[in-house]
């Protein structure tokens, strides 16, 4: 047991009252996804970016020869120029309407921790990255969960939507794609979701998680950025996922409305100050080059879908998968008919045997038979050894 993890269960133990009140005290509620950090089993299927860049392969890209001479002062609380300038390209919207941050998930607190005051709501479609919820709880705002459901491919649920929004509802937040299910959100789906805004929740803006959306299979198609359709959309994301650099830390958001920008630009100041220079330069050199970083990426996330359509067909009588739009991640669930709650139970606890990880759906809002299963991480030689020892364990949990 890690120094954390003794930590986490002292403090669990140390509390009373309810299970819940016993299970935490923090700001921000307790996820088990923190575990990815510590733990990193031989056939590691939790974890969704694509394969890790090298330092080395960052700095044989174009834009870097001169890295020795930056000065490793404070950087722009904005962002650095030309980190934003390339983010701009990437997004389509001016340079001047990026705020760079240290990952997405912290530009979603910063942007709930502006825009919700005491009594606003944030409507959250869920199931989704542990960040993208607590985030929002620790930011104080009221969250009401629309729950997206498995058996309806994960698709927004525009009724439910409607249903909870309120002329409170300060901020409504979606992914496309998804995390953990890799399921896209198509224009004409955002175009009613911001009628809705308006009939109902006239302040509110929408927030879209891109984080996944240049991670294309093979040569399909990259949808355009959310952010330029219309000035109530904020977007972010990072270069954590389909780029493969998520040491970097180094995220954005696109932000319409120059006053917010400015507001978000203090709030950046008065918790991380600025963004790490060299994190920065490294990140925009990145990003002009991505072209020729996401293509072979790409076709490796092509090859390892279908393989794992393969799979998923042969193991047809005891998973079912959501297949995803994009992403190096899905969503698979063990059937009702093939496991019982004891034998669901009894494959969490045999993953270790075989050396296998896997990110359970509880982490995201989804039930224990739900589990996300990255395809991107692991190199393709050892994907298909991971497949394997997934149904042995399928074999000794049903066994």
């Amino acid at each position: 047991m890690n120094a954390f993890q003794q930590s986490v269960d002292e403090a669990r133990r140390s509390g009373s009252g309810s299970e819940n009140t016993r299970a935490w005290h923090g700001r921000f509620p307790y996820n088990e996804i923190i575990s990815l950090l510590d733990v990193d089993r031989p056939f590691n299927l939790a974890e969704s970016t694509s394969q890790d860049l090298t330092v080395g392969e960052l700095l044989d890209l174009p834009g870097l020869e001169r890295i020795r001479d930056l000065k490793l002062g404070y950087g722009k609380s904005a962002g650095a120029g030309a980190l934003r300038e390339a983010i701009a390209e990437v997004c389509k919207v001016p340079a001047e309407q990026i705020v760079t941050t240290q990952g997405a998930a912290l530009g979603l607190f910063l942007l709930a921790f502006e825009v919700c005051r005491p009594g606003d709501e944030a409507v959250l479609a869920t199931p989704c990255f542990p960040p993208g919820r607590d985030g929002l709880l620790g930011a104080g705002a009221r969250v009401r969960e629309v729950r997206l459901s498995f058996d309806n491919g994960y698709r927004l649920d525009l009724d439910q939507l409607e249903a909870n929004l309120t002329p409170n509802t300060k901020l409504v937040s979606i992914a496309s794609p998804q995390n953990p299910g890799g399921v896209q959100t198509f224009r004409v789906e955002i175009e009613k979701l911001l009628g809705l805004l308006e009939k109902r929740s006239a302040q509110a803006l929408l927030f879209v998680d891109e984080t996944y959306r240049e991670a294309t299979y093979g040569d399909a198609a990259v949808i355009d950025s959310f952010a330029a359709l219309d000035a109530r959309i904020v977007t972010g994301a990072s270069v954590s996922k389909a780029l493969g650099a998520p040491g970097l830390r180094t995220g954005w958001l696109t932000v319409a409305d120059a006053q917010l920008r400015a507001r978000l630009t203090v709030a950046k100041m008065n918790t991380v100050i600025s963004g790490s220079v060299l994190d920065e330069a490294l990140a925009a050199a990145l990003l002009r080059n991505r072209e020729g970083v996401l293509a072979p990426r790409r076709r490796l996330l092509g090859d390892a879908i279908e393989q794992l359509a393969t799979w998923c067909k042969r193991e047809q009588k005891r998973v079912e998968w959501v297949r995803p739009d994009a992403g190096a991640l899905c969503c698979v669930r063990l059937r009702r008919d093939a496991f019982d709650d004891l034998a669901v139970a009894r494959f969490w606890d045999l993953l270790p045997r075989y050396e296998l990880q896997l990110a359970c759906g509880t982490w995201f809002g989804e039930s224990d038979r739900v589990f996300r299963l990255g395809f991107g991480y692991l190199p393709a030689a050892r994907f298909g050894a991971a497949l394997a020892a997934l149904s042995s364990a399928l074999d000794a949990a049903t066994a």
